[in-house]
C-alpha cells in the first residue's frame, strides 16, 4: 500500500505545484481591506479545486462579515472515522517588496526551494490536503472535511462564531492541522504546544495639536517621545518581559545550536539575544512581546513640531496555560499605570488567540508516527512552537474528544512572516506521503 500510494503522491507532485504558484500569485493579505477581494477570489479558486478532487459538497462560508472560509466533504465509508484537514489561504504583509530576492506574489524557484509569499505558511498546507486527496483519487480511505480559512493571520476573529453556527459540518474523530514547522527538512516533527496571541493599539496624547519644537521644546513634551518611554517599560534591561501577573514554565527540551539559531534568526554579527531560560523556555513556554508598528510620521515626511499624539500596535505572546482574556488586561493595566509625563493613553483591545498544549499519545498519534517515520526516512520529534494557531484552541474546545495532530510544511529556513519565505519542494513531497499514509492508516 505504501508503495503505491508513494507512486500515487509523486505523480500529483507536478500539479500540486502548478497550482500551489497560482495561489501564491493572488496578494490574500487578510489584515488589508484592499485585498478582502483576493481572499474571496482565493477561496473560490480553491473550491473549484476540491469539486474537481471529488468532493461531494462544497461551501464557501463566512461569519459576522469576516474573511470566507471553505469546507468541502467527502462523507466517511461505513465504519470509517473522519478526519478534518486545515490549513490557511491568507497570508502576512509582505514587508519592504524591494528586500525581495524576487517580486513575493511571483514564485521562483533557486537550491531545491520555492519563494513566496505565502508558498510555506500556509498555501503549501492548502495543496498538500489536495495532493493527498487527488492520490486517493478523490475517494480517500476515511472521510474528510477539508476546512480552510482566510483570517489566520488576523487571529480567526470570526471562528468561534462559525464553529457555533456550522458545528455539525465541521466535526472530525481527528484533526490535522497542516501550519507548523517541522525540526528540518528530513526530520519532521509534532507541535505539542503553541503560544496565545493578544494585541493592541496604544495610543498617546499629549497636546491639543502639534505645535512648533523650536519655540516650545525643552518644556512641552511630544507624543512620540512618550510612547518610546512608555514602550520600554514592557522589558526590563535584559529584555525580559515586565509585565506582571503572565505565566511563564519550564522546559527539558534541550537548547539548539547557538551558531546555527543565530543563522536561522538572521541575528546581526553582535546583537544578543533577550530574556533569561533556555531557548526553548524562552520561545514556547514564556511571553514575549513586540512593537509591531506605530503610527507617526516618516524620517522624509518629518518637520520640526513637537507631534500631538502617537499610536503603537504591541503584541504578547502567551505562555500555554494562559487565559488570554486576563492577558489583554493585564497588558492594558500596565500601560495605562505607567503613563509619563501625565500623558494621557488610551488602549483599544485587538486580537485574541487561545494557547494550547496537549499530550502526543494513543492510537492516532502511534499510528501517525508509523506513517511519518516512513515518509521521511527519520522518526518525528515533538516541539513547542512559538507561534499562534487561534483555531487549535477553539477546535479542541468546541470537538473535546478529537485528537488535534499539529504538522509541519515549513522548516527552519523558511522565514514564515519575514522577507523572502520559501517552501522546500522535497521536503513538501515527503509530507504529502505522510498525511496519505496516515490517512490509510487511520482506515
Amino acid at each position: 500500500m505504501s508503495d503505491e500510494l508513494q507512486d500515487a503522491v509523486r505523480r500529483e507532485m507536478p500539479r500540486a505545484r502548478q497550482d500551489l504558484e497560482a495561489l501564491v500569485r493572488v496578494p490574500t493579505i487578510s489584515a488589508d481591506p484592499a485585498h478582502a477581494q483576493d481572499v474571496a477570489r482565493a477561496v473560490d479558486d480553491v473550491a473549484a479545486l476540491a469539486r474537481e478532487a471529488g468532493a461531494a459538497d462544497v461551501q464557501v462560508l463566512s461569519t459576522q462579515g469576516g474573511h470566507p472560509a471553505l469546507v468541502a466533504t467527502w462523507p466517511a465509508p461505513a465504519g470509517k472515522p473522519t478526519v478534518l484537514l486545515y490549513a490557511h489561504l491568507d497570508v502576512q504583509p509582505t514587508g519592504p517588496a524591494e528586500e525581495w530576492t524576487a517580486p513575493p506574489f511571483e514564485p521562483t524557484e533557486r537550491d531545491g526551494r520555492l519563494y513566496g509569499r505565502g508558498a510555506a505558511d500556509d498555501k503549501a498546507g492548502v495543496l498538500m490536503h489536495l495532493a493527498v486527496l487527488r492520490a486517493f483519487s478523490g475517494a480517500p480511505p476515511v472521510g474528510v472535511v477539508l476546512f480552510l480559512e482566510g483570517e489566520e493571520e488576523i487571529g480567526s476573529p470570526t471562528l468561534p462564531a462559525m464553529l457555533a453556527e456550522h458545528r455539525d459540518l465541521l466535526r472530525a474523530d481527528v484533526i490535522v492541522i497542516a501550519d507548523s514547522a517541522n525540526a528540518s527538512v528530513d526530520v519532521p516533527a509534532f507541535t505539542t504546544s503553541l503560544r496565545g496571541l493578544v494585541d493592541l493599539t496604544v495610543e498617546v496624547r499629549v497636546l491639543e495639536r502639534p505645535v512648533h519644537s523650536g519655540v516650545y521644546g525643552g518644556a512641552v513634551p511630544d507624543a512620540l517621545t512618550a510612547l518610546c518611554r512608555l514602550l520600554t517599560t514592557l522589558h526590563d534591561d535584559e529584555g525580559e518581559v515586565a509585565v506582571q501577573g503572565l505565566h511563564s514554565y519550564t522546559s527539558a527540551a534541550p537548547d539548539p545550536d547557538l551558531d546555527t539559531f543565530r543563522a536561522d534568526a538572521g541575528i546581526l554579527e553582535g546583537v544578543g539575544l533577550i530574556g533569561s531560560g533556555s531557548i526553548p523556555e524562552r520561545l514556547w513556554h514564556k511571553p514575549a512581546i513586540a512593537v509591531l508598528g506605530m503610527d507617526a510620521p516618516a524620517t522624509e515626511d518629518a518637520s520640526n513640531v513637537l507631534l500631538a499624539k502617537a499610536r503603537a500596535k504591541v503584541s504578547l505572546r502567551l505562555a500555554p496555560g494562559s487565559d488570554e482574556h486576563a492577558a489583554m488586561k493585564l497588558l492594558s493595566d500596565h500601560l495605562t499605570a505607567h503613563a509619563v509625563w501625565g500623558s494621557q493613553v488610551e488602549v483599544t483591545a485587538g486580537s485574541m488567540g487561545g494557547a494550547f498544549a496537549l499530550e502526543a499519545t494513543g492510537d492516532v498519534y502511534d499510528l501517525a508516527r508509523e506513517a511519518f517515520e516512513l515518509a521521511y526516512g527519520n522518526a518525528p520529534v515533538e516541539a513547542g512552537i512559538g507561534g499562534s494557531i487561534p483555531f487549535i484552541a477553539e477546535f479542541a474546545r468546541t470537538y473535546p474528544g478529537a485528537t488535534v495532530l499539529v504538522t509541519g510544511v515549513g522548516d527552519p529556513a523558511s522565514r514564515w512572516h519575514g522577507i523572502d519565505e520559501s517552501l522546500h519542494l522535497g521536503m513538501w513531497e515527503r509530507a504529502c506521503l505522510a498525511e496519505a499514509l496516515l490517512l490509510a492508516r487511520l482506515a
